[in-house]
């Protein structure tokens, strides 16, 4: 038995160019793989996900990337250099986790937020992934918009009863917003799993897309410099060495 499943609008890249810029981001940024070799190759990842977040018209996401990018970098160069003692480590501290993990957010955010289940999912059977990574992977696509959405609803309804910063009960905002949102982010999350079952995620039968996905343009265009940039990286490292 086959199971249909349907299909919005696709995005710029394919499912699985975003992944591939998503495990570079972590890669080579959060987690400084090649060291001083790969350091114009950061730079460049670091701006990446911001073309992407404006070509998906993520415009406050986009300013909020290239404000703090652009401070971040000012103070390494700039200022971080004159100072010294505990000032020169806050400086340090500030930059590296601005443009460290601030990039992975950003390429998480851009991924979630323009790929649907059905992309995902069909992206996930071309490269033949298992069901047991395929099936959670598409509920947490599913889960933060989803979870985001109720905490601004929570947001709002404390903010009626004078429950936010500045008001009179700003004290209780912990136990008034926290608390319902780990209880709604649970009951979300089971609710998900339990309509990704019934729509067949998991099942014996072969599954089918409506959806069509492929590489296009801009997919050869990321892919090709995320190879060349890590190419580059390891001779200049052999160079170097």
């Amino acid at each position: 038995m086959e199971i249909l499943s349907s299909c919005r609008k696709r995005s710029l890249l394919d499912p699985r160019t975003k992944l591939l810029l998503l495990a570079f981001v972590s890669v080579f940024l959060l987690g400084n793989a090649g060291g001083d070799a790969t350091a114009e190759f950061r730079v460049v990842l670091n701006y990446i996900p911001l073309l992407f977040l404006l070509s998906a018209r993520r415009w406050k996401a986009f300013l909020f990337g290239v404000i703090f990018y652009t401070c971040a970098y000012a103070l390494s160069v700039f200022v971080m250099p004159e100072c010294k003692g505990f000032l020169n480590f806050l400086l340090l501290a500030m930059c590296g986790i601005v443009l460290r993990f601030l990039p992975g957010i950003l390429t998480g955010m851009y991924v979630v937020s323009t790929t649907t289940v059905s992309e995902f999912i069909c992206a996930m059977e071309k490269i033949h992934m298992p069901q047991c990574i395929t099936i959670p992977l598409s509920v947490m696509f599913r889960f933060f918009p989803t979870v985001m959405e109720e905490a601004g609803s929570i947001n709002k309804a404390m903010a009626m009863r004078d429950i936010k910063f500045g008001g009179t009960k700003a004290l209780q905002m912990i136990e008034y917003r926290m608390i319902p949102m780990m209880t709604c982010s649970v009951k979300i999350g089971q609710e998900l799993s339990a309509a990704s079952l019934t729509r067949g995620l998991g099942g014996p039968g072969k599954r089918t897309n409506i959806c069509k996905i492929g590489f296009g343009f801009w997919d050869f265009v990321v892919i090709i410099g995320l190879v060349g940039g890590l190419g580059f990286s390891i001779i200049r490292s052999f160079i170097g060495g």
